[in-house]
């Protein structure tokens, strides 16, 4: 059993029934008042994100989640398709809104994290390191090079990310999918 102390970022725990994550949490002190925990949670199953506050007495039971590697295959018009690793027949779908931010970052044919409650897969998880080939990319711009310049180019997920400025079409860059932010250039 978790209390409302043990609400910290990236705690997974049962709530109303579902499994949820803490995505941020803050102890609040208040003078003759008991303590207080604002926390910030993402439901597991639909991707929704929830603000609550957890006091003294509040109880959880741990969320008994299972990782198993999935394969993702392709996406069409925000659904994500993916199949069982060993039997490509056996496949299913998420939308954009339950995966979130990572889906652009998914490469076809390749290897994901499933997630498992009570035996069914509720979502994905991208690994937080990605190595992506740059499909578009502008020339950069010569100019006032005081700070390092940036410019746009899009990804052969069709993700659109800020890189530098020397980064061109062709290039495999890695990208942290956590963050949606360039990492390095990767090294071929």
């Amino acid at each position: 059993m978790l209390t409302h102390t043990d609400l910290k970022k990236g705690t997974q725990f049962i709530f109303e029934g579902q499994p949820w994550e803490v995505v941020d949490a803050l102890l609040v002190k208040m003078a003759q008042r008991r303590p207080v925990v604002q926390t910030k949670m993402k439901n597991l199953i639909d991707g929704r994100f929830q603000e609550r506050n957890f006091q003294q007495g509040d109880v959880f039971d741990e969320a008994e989640l299972a990782k198993i590697n999935i394969k993702f295959l392709y996406s069409n018009k925000g659904q994500y398709f993916f199949c069982d690793e060993k039997d490509p027949s056996k496949r299913f779908s998420f939308t954009e809104d339950q995966l979130g931010k990572q889906a652009k970052f998914f490469k076809p044919n390749s290897l994901v994290e499933g997630i498992l409650f009570n035996e069914k897969i509720i979502n994905v998880k991208a690994p937080i390191k990605v190595q992506l080939k740059v499909k578009e990319a502008p020339p950069g711009i010569k100019g006032d090079r005081a700070q390092g310049g940036t410019k746009a180019v899009i990804l052969e997920s069709g993700a659109e990310i800020q890189v530098p400025l020397f980064i061109e079409e062709g290039d495999v860059i890695e990208i942290n999918s956590e963050l949606g932010e360039y990492v390095k250039r990767a090294s071929e």
